[in-house]
This record gives structure tokens, C-alpha cells and sequence, in this order.
């Protein structure tokens, strides 16, 4: 990416949807435009933990309008990020479907320790360098984000079930401010973060940092009552707290600095500050000014150079978890992306490059079981926690994963009607059945290419008379591929 480029991070909150468009400058991103929209999908969940048509119209409304804006862009430089709602919607995929369309990009939700990562990202990218050791809390409407780190990287990173939006619900359903209602709801939410509290001790970080909604809301109150900017004190908390129950209910609360949107969630919002800074025994917090989109944005940087790529690390972690062998593995990964890189059309790099991670990954489900090893890998890729991967882009390894060996009927036909998955498959099962020896195989002069449908297979002269089982593996390739749209065809001589 070159300096001036255009860079757009859309960030679908509990609460709220963000877009932040920045222009890059010598590997730093500045702010061009920001827009923001209260949509509170998070209190459009029903009881069947399923969006409600109003809420996913509001959702769907907001990313009309964050289209407009957006139009022009080039698809690998707009990134947008679904967070806690939309991890725990059942109907997840109906809102996806129809948002992805409407914004013109593809929406990926991330699970909660990836959403803490690039939660730290963009604060850290917002603030002066330094070895200090950082704690930074993300309350959102339906997580908070607890995250310790130095510099630009996280060492630990935790993601709980409790924000503002679910905790107003729940302990301020009818908008009144009482004292029980405040000590229910801090009680409920120390429970909750006590579960993944331990890391995070006084003794654990320097300095202590807020981002995102809730925080900024808290320091905009305390600032506009006279307090010191940009930072949240106890007994700041105490003074708000006190303002709180005297408005008694929502509706008549007025206090500078809170926004008409922010008002009917400031009660759990609070609650949810005041039991962390209980907890981590917080004495003065500092509201940051960097939060997921920022990190969104640098994730998107990063992601252009194989070498910064965070993902690749998150490959090799898991290898090494599995115990994968790894030989074996480069051997396959090798060979499939020479073979995708022969019969892809241009511009294909990034397919390219997830066909390696999938190779590289395609055994780890060995450490489980040698019998049925596609099944556990696939597993196992579905439920990681994989640091730089959105939830669907593992999904994806896992299902080239499933698919390298064995019948392709476990396999959805709106997988295998995807042509750049098709071509990736057939050039994984490939690449699998070569190498089935477990070492370098001799495959001078195979080639495999596209011609429509059809993927066809050739060798040179001899070669399957000098390889008779490779040969084989590769005419049998031919059955699996019958019952699907694509013909696979072994032409060996």
C-alpha cells in the first residue's frame, strides 16, 4: 500500500456501528472521516437469543448508509468487524448475509479474544511508545475486553460476557436509578469478570487504560463536572454514582457531557466500570483514544505483507500445539500453492496464501486420531482461538481441512460451487495424494490446470509407470469429484 491510500475499518458494536476511514502515511494511519450511529442491537435480542426483524432492519439501515460512503473502495482495503451481538445470535447468519450485500463487503465476526487483540492494537497505535506495562479495558454493550500488553503486543487477552446494553437490560429494564439496582448489577458483573480476573492483578500492569463507549462516556461526565481530562478516579465514579440515583430514573437525568444516546445505558455501563476498578483495584484510569476500529485499520496494514501477517504466527502456534510434522507439511504446502499459482488467474495471491496455512494445517487433527484426523482438524479450526483470523476465515481452513482426504459429500454444494475453494481443493487433495509417501515426491513435469469445470491433471512421459500408487491415488481422485459440479481428470502417462 502506498502513502495517501484510503483505508476503512467498520466496526458492528452492541451498541453502536462505527466506520473509520484513514489515509495511510508512512505506516501510520490519521483519521479522514468518522461516522457513528446508535443502532442497540444488543437489546434486539429475543428470548431465543435471536435478532429481532427491527433490530437487523436498524443494522441493515446503518450499513445503507455506511455504503454510500464507502463506494469506490477496493475490497482488501475496507474490513468490517462484528463483535459479542452478533457472536451470539442464532439468526447470525441471516443478518451477515444480507449486511454484506448491502455494505458491498464482506462482515466478519470475531471471537472475543481476537476482538481484545485489535481492541489493543488501536490503543497502543494511538499512544506515545514507551515499556510501560498496559492494562486496557474495552466495555462494550455486550462484552468487556481485558487486555495486558507492551508496546504494540497483547500477553494476555480476555473477553466477558457483560456491557452496558445487557447489563441495563437487566438491572435497569424499567429506567429507574435505585441503590439496589446498582448493587445487583456491580455484584452480577463482579461475578462474571471474577472468572478471568487473576491475570490481571495490580501487580500485573503499570498503567491503566479505558477505551471505547462506556469509558468515554464516564470521562466526558467527569471532565464536564470539573475533573482532571481523559481520566476516570473512584471517587469520580463515587460523585456519578450519587448524580445517578438522585435523577432516580433515566428520563430525568441531565448531567454535562452525556449524549441523549449514551443516557439509557449509563446505569449498567457504570456498574460494569465500578466493578472493574474494584476488582483490579484501579485507582486512576486514562481514556484512550484508540479502540478496534484503529486496530482494525493497522490489521488491515498488516495483512498486505506475508511477513507481517500475524496470521501465519497463529499457523505455526497451532502446529506446534498439535504437534504437526512440520516437514510434511511444508512438503504439501509446497506443492499445492505451485500447482494453485500454475492454474489460478492473476491477483490471486491471498487465496494462495490460505491454501498454504490450510496445508500446513491439514494434520493436526493426527494428535487426536489417524483414523478420522479431517474430521478432528476441521474441529479443532472451528473452535480456535487463532490470533488475526475473523471466525469465517477459520471456518474456511476448516473446510479445506474436512476436505483433503476421503469423500466430498461432507461438503456443502455452496462450498464447492465457490470456484477459488474448488480449485484450492483440488489442489490440496492433490498435493496430499503426491506426497503420500512422506517424502519429497518426484513431480517433474505435473501440471494441473483449469479448463471450465473440468480440472485436468498431466504428467510426463514414463512418470506413472516409474510411480504406480501415486498414479493410482491420482486416477481415484476422479471418483471423489463425480457426484459434485467439477470433473477431476488424472491424464498420466
Amino acid at each position: 500500500m502506498q502513502d495517501g491510500t484510503l483505508l476503512a475499518a467498520v466496526d458492528l458494536g452492541s451498541n453502536s456501528f462505527r466506520l473509520e476511514i484513514g489515509r495511510l502515511d508512512h505506516r501510520q494511519i490519521h483519521r479522514v472521516e468518522y461516522l457513528k450511529e446508535t443502532v442497540r442491537q444488543g437489546g434486539g435480542l429475543d428470548e431465543d437469543r435471536n435478532l429481532t426483524p427491527a433490530a437487523m432492519q436498524r443494522g441493515w439501515d446503518c450499513l445503507a448508509r455506511f455504503a454510500e460512503r464507502l463506494a469506490g473502495f477496493p475490497r482488501h482495503h475496507v474490513r468490517a468487524v462484528a463483535t459479542q451481538t452478533l457472536r451470539e445470535a442464532r439468526n447470525r447468519e441471516d443478518f451477515i448475509a444480507r449486511g454484506s450485500e448491502i455494505l458491498g463487503f464482506p462482515i466478519n465476526i470475531v471471537s472475543g479474544p481476537e476482538e481484545a487483540r485489535l481492541i489493543y492494537q488501536g490503543v497502543a497505535r494511538l499512544l506515545p511508545q514507551s515499556d510501560e506495562r498496559r492494562l486496557v479495558v474495552d466495555i462494550g454493550g455486550r462484552s468487556t475486553e481485558l487486555i495486558l500488553g507492551r508496546q504494540f503486543t497483547p500477553a494476555a487477552v480476555a473477553s466477558c460476557r457483560v456491557g452496558s446494553v445487557a447489563w441495563s437490560a437487566r438491572h435497569f429494564a424499567d429506567g429507574a436509578l435505585t441503590r439496589q439496582a446498582f448493587e445487583s448489577a456491580e455484584t452480577a458483573a463482579k461475578a462474571v469478570l471474577d472468572e478471568a480476573i487473576g491475570s490481571y492483578q495490580r501487580g500485573a500492569w503499570d498503567v491503566a487504560y479505558g477505551a471505547s463507549g462506556t469509558v468515554g462516556a464516564v470521562g466526558a461526565i467527569l471532565a464536564a463536572a470539573g475533573g482532571e481530562k481523559g481520566v476516570i478516579r473512584r471517587d469520580g465514579l463515587d460523585w456519578l454514582q450519587e448524580q445517578l440515583l438522585r435523577a432516580r430514573h433515566v428520563d430525568r437525568l441531565r448531567l454535562d457531557g452525556l449524549k441523549d444516546d449514551r443516557r439509557p445505558v449509563i446505569g449498567g455501563g457504570v456498574s460494569i466500570v465500578r466493578a472493574v476498578f474494584e476488582l483490579l483495584d484501579i485507582d486512576r484510569m486514562t481514556v484512550a483514544q484508540g479502540a478496534l476500529r484503529q486496530g482494525a485499520l493497522y490489521d488491515l496494514l498488516d495483512r498486505e505483507q506475508p511477513e507481517t501477517d500475524l496470521r501465519s504466527d497463529s499457523v505455526r502456534a497451532l502446529m506446534r500445539r498439535f504437534a504437526a510434522d512440520h516437514e510434511h507439511a511444508e512438503r504439501v504446502a509446497q506443492l499445492a500453492c505451485r500447482l494453485f499459482t500454475d492454474a489460478a488467474p492473476p491477483g490471486s495471491e491471498r487465496a494462495a496464501r490460505k491454501l498454504d496455512w490450510a496445508a500446513r494445517l491439514h494434520e493436526i487433527g493426527r494428535r487426536i486420531s489417524h483414523g478420522d484426523y479431517h474430521h478432528h482438524g476441521a474441529y479443532i479450526l472451528d473452535h480456535a482461538d487463532a490470533a488475526g483470523f475473523a471466525l469465517p476465515e477459520l471456518h474456511r481452513l476448516s473446510l479445506l481441512v474436512l476436505g483433503h482426504r476421503g469423500k466430498l459429500r461432507k461438503l456443502q454444494a455452496a462450498d464447492l460451487d465457490d470456484p477459488v475453494f474448488a480449485l484450492q481443493l483440488m489442489c490440496l487433495r492433490t498435493a496430499v495424494a503426491l506426497c503420500h509417501a512422506r517424502r519429497a515426491p518426484d513431480v517433474e513435469g505435473i501440471t494441473l490446470r483449469l479448463e471450465g469445470r473440468r480440472c485436468i491433471v498431466r504428467s510426463r512421459e514414463g512418470w506413472s509407470a516409474s510411480y504406480p500408487q501415486s498414479a493410482h491415488l491420482l486416477r481415484e481422485e476422479g471418483c471423489a469429484w463425480q457426484k459434485t459440479a467439477w470433473e477431476f481428470l488424472a491424464d498420466l502417462s
